[in-house]
């Protein structure tokens, strides 16, 4: 991880699971016919297509360094840029297997997740010399529930054999508003537009584990590099080229209850789960667009147990992240970001511990920065003695606000 996202003390370690502003959500809807960015699979390997004009310079420039280090081959011709892969055998043998030191200059780490999801992460340094790795922690896949909490009921789910095609018979669409909040494309289902939260099916559903509506359920399905930056520390990019509304990471840790951190310091690695405070605009929230249903146990969004309206106020879980997590702790924030959160509810429909699921705000070319907005109020963040502390935001984007908080 680069820009610290917390200090010590409650509000220090604040950090909003969406943007503070209505644009870093309000991304294009994904096309649905006539997409310029399909994944094209054919007998020479699979290869990604983007027409030019959503490159920067320092994009191809980058994609031109991409080439030259790891021998991958490319053309970029006038009115396109062009990756290709081994034969579809050799991607699968590959995708499994550990990454050759010598592609990859720095590299300090083969995989970071040790097998543990689909495909290898590596970690690459060329910062520091010696090249040194992150600080050690445990790779997991998905959050990890303590005994002494306790979770919500599970979801009853739909009838739905092998996949939901129906949104008249499947109840999982009807909690979506009736539709399926993936749009369906080659290489993966997409998030058709950000909303207050996804019901996605859970294990009592009828469908099986390819289901369109499990898409952040699926593993990663594009190859992700852990890589130290000259000036926010460690980062995270894509060798791949990621589609708007493309489910990228979900962020895993250990599930606590939020005052268990009140007297602990120096945890960077901890994620509000704050979904209410966007379903319904609390704070320094933007209201997304959608209906939300009841929620289960007699809650109805915006509103507790006693009837009365949700205010501003610490979030009851969090997912900490410091010794155990996966990949997302390590992707920075930016004013600018190319990814945005998003509530996702499975097994259960509890918001109040909801999964936290990073998705593409936009097009994102190959070895780009992946980023999020880490939601900081200006001032919101005090220390022990209620003094406002303040940290330079290092994201260099042209709207950058120079402060983290």
């Amino acid at each position: 991880m680069g820009e610290p996202r917390v200090s010590p003390g409650r509000q220090n370690r604040r950090k909003r699971m969406s943007s503070p502003d209505a644009k870093k959500d309000g991304r294009k809807k994904a096309k649905v016919d006539g997409d310029p960015d399909t994944s094209e699979v054919n007998n020479l390997g699979i290869s990604w297509f983007a027409p030019l004009t959503v490159l920067s310079n320092s994009s191809i420039t980058s994609i031109k360094k991409f080439r030259e280090t790891r021998r991958i081959n490319h053309l970029l011709r006038t009115d396109e840029f062009h990756l290709t892969r081994k034969s579809r055998r050799d991607l699968v043998q590959e995708s499994s297997s550990k990454v050759d030191e010598n592609d990859l200059p720095g590299l300090v780490c083969n995989d970071l997740c040790n097998g543990k999801e689909n495909l290898c992460i590596p970690v690459t340094n060329e910062v520091d010399d010696p090249p040194v790795a992150p600080e050690e922690f445990e790779y997991i896949s998905s959050t990890r529930v303590p005994k002494n909490l306790v979770t919500p009921a599970s979801a009853e789910g739909c009838n739905c054999k092998g996949k939901c095609t129906d949104t008249r018979t499947c109840s999982c669409a009807t909690l979506n508003g009736s539709i399926f909040p993936y749009v369906g494309k080659a290489g993966g289902g997409r998030l058709f537009e950000p909303k207050a939260v996804v019901f996605e099916c859970g294990p009592n559903c009828g469908c099986g584990p390819m289901c369109l509506n499990r898409t952040s359920q699926q593993g990663l399905k594009y190859r992700l590099e852990v890589y130290k930056t000259p000036d926010k520390g460690w980062g995270v990019r894509s060798w791949d080229y990621i589609p708007s509304g493309g489910y990228v990471c979900g962020y895993t840790g250990v599930l606590r209850k939020t005052s268990d951190l009140d007297n602990v310091s120096g945890n960077d690695y901890f994620f509000e789960i704050d979904c209410e405070h966007t379903m319904n605009g609390i704070g320094v929230r933007e209201k997304r667009l959608g209906e939300v249903p009841p929620i289960v146990n007699g809650h109805i969004a915006g509103v507790d147990g006693d009837g009365k309206l949700l205010e501003e106020s610490d979030p009851d879980y969090c997912i900490d992240a410091a010794s155990s997590g996966n990949v997302t702790r390590f992707i920075n924030h930016s004013c600018e970001p190319n990814l945005f959160v998003q509530c996702v509810l499975s097994s259960h429909h509890d918001v109040k511990q909801a999964r936290i699921v990073l998705f593409a705000s936009e097009n994102i070319p190959p070895m780009q920065e992946l980023t999020y907005d880490y939601g900081y109020e200006l001032g919101s963040v005090v220390d022990t003695d209620g003094i406002v502390k303040e940290l330079p935001c290092c994201c260099g984007t042209a709207d950058c606000r120079k402060r983290l908080y």
